[in-house]
């Protein structure tokens, strides 16, 4: 008995050291923590409970067979974020550079199958080279098996990969297919072929983190959602973004009590408005003074900055906001705004999260280049989410909203459950000047008949009564009353029970 209890604790030894102390300082010269030091600092003190730290690969091929480490290369198990459950696997570089194995993949697969069985989030803390070619054809079979259970988990529960290293080849698509993905600035990257493919297949010459880096695939791609500084900034990021998200798709979002009161009223919003239509603002100046608390988990800050996205609560459930931002091509929808917003949407909708939407948009952006990459298609992804969505959604139409677009932002015609404007609101097929240029054409040479013209067309349509004439609109609000009037919704909406006709699945314009 005593050998066995010897043996185990050399066992255990030898997995928390992972590929040695020497790779374990060489990853701390990075930057960066080791797969076990990542997990310490995600979940709560002494909550982690580690499954498969003794699986070993099993591969003899290429002189594998000498070399075996206990938990060949990912650490995988379950604790708690916050006193809830999580379930999480950290892939460890000291060992064959993270590389994934049959083994490693199988230890991934098991705590995937068990999350969505017990309804937890899986999080993935991605620190890997790839598949281990020394194994072929059975590394390929290993990521391919992940990719099912990622497949078999969306919407069903939530998954959040976070890239911490390098995350290349095959690599990539398991993160792709998770919900959020967030990476660290400088010390991780993703990409399908690295520099010297590309350098050899198109001569091009671009650096790993020009190529796949943070800042590349949060402003550029819109890949990632979140980049951070460093290790510990990402990993307590996640902490605090987890606090908005249930466990699973047949539960609510988790409340927390605030001191912050519901019926707040804020009369800096009075004035928020600029008395130029023209003039922008910033929308994010609105969602701080209505959410609880000024705190807004904003995702995709660096893509498609024409459009918000993020999580905030209000009288302590969380929501979703959607809104669009003037300060950024006007707030006009285009390509990258529209699949940015459609994938938030649709994320809320899969998990029960209420939708907040702030309405200030001009229409969609014009030109060749938008028609060319497809914004019909692409302006039906966010058309197709909001009108799919059957959690509560409440808009707030703060000034224009004009033809199409006034239709995608989660109109009444959407079914829109509760719909407030502004008394600032416009709400029409186009902006006053365009339209009484196509009215009145005749009249265009007359540059004091367009002036009479396009004022008597503002009079008529750019303000919120006529479609409150209508039932478009639900109330006219004061801006400063906004947050009582979002809250009061929500509460009414609570309960709502709303299904859509049975289907195996829609055919979403992808």
């Amino acid at each position: 008995m005593h050998d066995i209890i010897n043996q185990l604790e050399q066992k255990r030894a030898a997995a928390r050291l992972g590929g040695g102390q020497r790779r374990i300082d060489a990853q701390h010269k990075r930057g960066k923590l080791s797969a076990r030091e990542r997990i310490e600092v995600l979940l709560d003190p002494d909550s982690f409970e580690e499954w498969d730290m003794f699986v070993e690969h099993r591969c003899n091929d290429f002189g594998m067979g000498d070399t075996t480490i206990p938990g060949d290369g990912v650490v995988t198990g379950y604790g708690t974020v916050n006193g809830r459950l999580v379930f999480v696997f950290s892939q460890d570089f000291t060992v064959f550079g993270g590389s994934l194995s049959e083994a490693h993949a199988e230890k991934m697969c098991k705590i995937m199958d068990h999350a969505i069985k017990v309804g937890a989030p899986v999080i993935g803390l991605n620190d890997s080279g790839g598949a281990r070619i020394q194994e072929g054809v059975a590394s390929l079979a290993g990521y391919a098996n992940v990719f099912q259970r990622n497949v078999m988990a969306s919407g069903v529960i939530p998954q959040i990969s976070v890239i911490m290293g390098p995350c290349a080849g095959g690599a990539v698509y398991s993160p792709a297919m998770t919900d959020f993905i967030f990476m660290v600035k400088d010390t991780s990257y993703m990409f399908v072929t690295g520099p010297d493919v590309v350098k050899t297949v198109t001569h091009e010459e671009v650096t790993a983190e020009e190529l796949g880096g943070a800042i590349t695939h949060s402003t550029r791609s819109g890949v990632c959602d979140r980049a951070f500084e460093n290790d510990i900034e990402a990993l307590l990021m996640l902490r605090r973004f987890i606090n908005f998200l249930p466990p699973n798709n047949k539960e609510k979002p988790p409340f927390r009590p605030t001191p912050d009161p519901a019926d707040r009223q804020d009369y800096s919003l009075d004035t928020l408005i600029p008395d130029n239509p023209n003039k922008p603002y910033d929308m994010k100046e609105l969602i701080l003074k209505v959410v609880d608390d000024v705190d807004f988990f904003e995702v995709q800050p660096e893509n498609a900055k024409n459009i918000i996205t993020g999580f905030a609560r209000m009288d302590g459930w969380p929501v979703g906001i959607v809104a669009n931002q003037p300060m950024v091509l006007a707030g006009c929808l285009d390509i990258k705004s529209s699949i940015k917003a459609a994938r938030f949407v649709r994320f809320c909708d899969a998990f029960n999260i209420p939708i907040i939407t702030f309405v200030d948009v001009p229409g969609f952006m014009p030109g060749t280049a938008q028609e060319y990459g497809g914004i019909i298609k692409h302006g039906a992804k966010l058309l197709y989410a909001f009108a799919e969505c059957t959690v509560p959604k409440v808009t707030v139409i703060t000034r224009k909203a004009y033809g199409g677009a006034y239709d995608v932002m989660s109109s009444a015609h959407l079914r829109g459950d509760v719909n407030f404007a502004w008394p600032s609101a416009e709400i029409a097929v186009m902006g006053p000047k365009g339209a009484v240029e196509i009215i009145f054409r005749q009249d265009i040479g007359d540059a004091a008949k367009i002036a009479e013209r396009t004022e008597e067309y503002r009079k008529k349509f750019a303000n919120p009564f006529i479609a409150g004439h209508r039932g478009f609109i639900d109330d006219v609000i004061m801006p400063h009353g906004t947050r009582k009037r979002i809250c009061r919704s929500l509460a009414m909406l609570r309960d709502k029970e709303l299904e859509n006709p049975w289907r195996k699945h829609g055919n979403i314009p992808l």
